[in-house]
């Protein structure tokens, strides 16, 4: 990847017209997942496409998408028990877990494809086989779990999922988990072996590269977008500054993209498109205690998720997990909670004041009221100490030495607060396209399972922005070729299942 951005920026730029802008088709602004995942199905759906990534850092993938920013668990509703909430009635909520896991699966046939193109390196590199266990304590939630697992399993895509209360098969599954604990405490779990972890870091890293050697491809690293513009034939007029010299540098797109993270928010009300109004955000910031003990790393081969604390919101769901990280095993616990008014890790202490406006003040205000529990929550995890979250580790893992763990930082959320007509504000746990009437312009805002179904995402924004193209033969034809499950509902039709993952089985080595 060159490194002066100065010359990736003009590079492959059609001549300056009389005005002196720098003109494109598409502009991804935010070089992570996301725009990673937009620019390679654009090109790969019209080749002739000129595309330019706008990245204000030197090099891509440093915020939401790296490794040591997000959990790096491929989000397939396997383990989340936040994805299946408990009813009323007694019964569980899994559509979103369907809608979830059939998303990741979309998302591992489009990889699949881009390996065997020679498009992403060995998958070794990016993502790796690991278990999703779900883990309770208690006799309520394991008659929970009980109940989800009789539910899920019914479904082609978790019909390899194992439920057990048995300490001995759990200490199998997972023995730094069981050692230690009190035996007379019902605990149960589920084990689905087809889970994953995924580095998104070095996946946008490889999907830039491929995209950055394809024509018409400019990657602009070191470039912030300040301001946009729409002109009346519906083009943008984006000011960039080159942040090595405080240039100004003026270019046009026919499309735009803002998939900056928590970056996004700002540069959304900067467009001043009608579906803009009244969106809100809120960061939280995260950390976990991580162990790279060898020992302690080689007895934990799994993703263990919990369930979230009476009163706490479903982002804090604890999890111990196995990760690898920068080619280092490691375990990581958490997360724990923390608050900075920075949008992004690298942002401003202004982000947060400067994002509130008149239009999205009082849902700001109605959901600080109506979500007291989050601000209790938030207080709460602020006051912690080293030795609350050593206790909260221990209760997923009770044997576990503090001198084996340390506090690292990791990325900045900014969770989407929107203005509902008659509702007031409503905070959104997710992910959600926000478009132009036109279908010039798309922004990406939320938090996660965003990474891990970014191929969804970006289908349903061209959907929404590219929608006769889309509905045209050559694009369904390549989208086919793709993803030959594209247009099959996967949670139907088993045998399209089975053909997807036969494929995907072998971007994972499972077969």
């Amino acid at each position: 990847m060159p490194a002066a951005a100065d010359a990736v920026f003009t590079a492959d730029f059609p001549a300056a017209s009389a005005d002196g802008v720098r003109r494109a088709d598409v502009v991804l602004v935010g070089a992570g997942i996301m725009g990673a995942t937009l620019g390679t199905l654009l090109k790969q759906l019209q080749p002739d496409l000129t595309i330019r990534v706008l990245e204000r850092l030197d090099k891509v993938a440093l915020e939401s998408s790296a490794a040591d920013n997000n959990a790096g668990t491929g989000h397939g509703a396997n383990c989340e028990l936040n994805y299946t909430p408990l009813q009323a009635d007694g019964s569980v909520s899994v559509a979103k877990a369907i809608a979830i896991n059939t998303a990741f699966e979309r998302s591992l046939e489009f990889w699949s494809s881009l390996v065997a193109q020679g498009l992403l390196p060995d998958p070794r590199t990016f993502i790796t086989p690991v278990p999703h266990i779900s883990f309770v304590r208690g006799a309520a939630d394991v008659a929970y779990l009980k109940q989800r697992h009789s539910q899920l399993g019914k479904l082609p895509a978790f019909a390899a999922m194992a439920f057990s209360e048995d300490p001995a098969v759990l200490a199998s599954w997972m023995p730094l988990v069981m050692a230690g604990r009190d035996p007379a405490e019902p605990v149960a779990a589920t084990r689905l072996i087809r889970g994953t972890d995924v580095d998104f870091g070095r996946l946008s890293e490889a999907l830039f590269k491929a995209l950055s050697c394809a024509p018409g491809v400019a990657l602009c690293l070191g470039h912030q977008l300040e301001d946009l513009r729409q002109r009346p034939d519906g083009s943008w007029d984006l000011q960039v500054r080159r942040r090595r010299d405080g240039v100004l540098l003026p270019m046009a797109a026919r499309f735009v993209f803002l998939g900056a993270g928590g970056g996004t928010l700002p540069l959304l009300q900067k467009s001043g498109i009608a579906a803009a109004k009244g969106y809100g955000g809120f960061p939280v910031s995260g950390q976990w205690l991580v162990c790279t003990n060898p020992v302690l790393v080689a007895l934990h081969r799994a993703k263990v998720y919990g369930k979230a604390a009476l009163g706490a919101p479903p982002m804090s769901v604890p999890h111990l997990d196995a990760r690898c990280i920068d080619d280092q095993p490691s375990l990581l616990f958490g997360p724990f909670a923390g608050f900075s008014s920075r949008f992004l890790k690298q942002g401003s202490l202004l982000d947060l004041p400067r994002s509130i406006r008149p239009d999205n003040l009082g849902a700001m205000l109605s959901v600080g009221i109506r979500h007291a529990d989050l601000l209790r929550y938030l207080i709460g995890q602020l006051a912690q100490s080293d030795g609350d979250r050593h206790r909260t580790l221990r209760t997923f893992m009770p044997t576990a030495d503090p001198a084996d763990w340390r506090l690292e930082t990791a990325g900045q959320r900014v969770q989407i607060i929107k203005t509902l007509p008659g509702q007031g504000g409503q905070l959104q746990l997710g992910t959600e396209v926000v478009t132009a009437a036109d279908g010039s312009l798309a922004a990406l805002l939320g938090a996660s399972p965003g990474a891990s179904t970014a191929v969804v995402a970006m289908l349903e924004l061209l959907q929404c922005c590219w929608a006769s193209a889309m509905a045209s033969a050559p694009w369904q034809q390549r989208l086919r070729q793709l993803m030959p499950s594209h247009g099959i509902d996967l949670d139907r039709d088993a045998e399209a299942l089975a053909r997807s993952r036969s494929r995907s089985d072998q971007l994972l080595r499972l077969r």
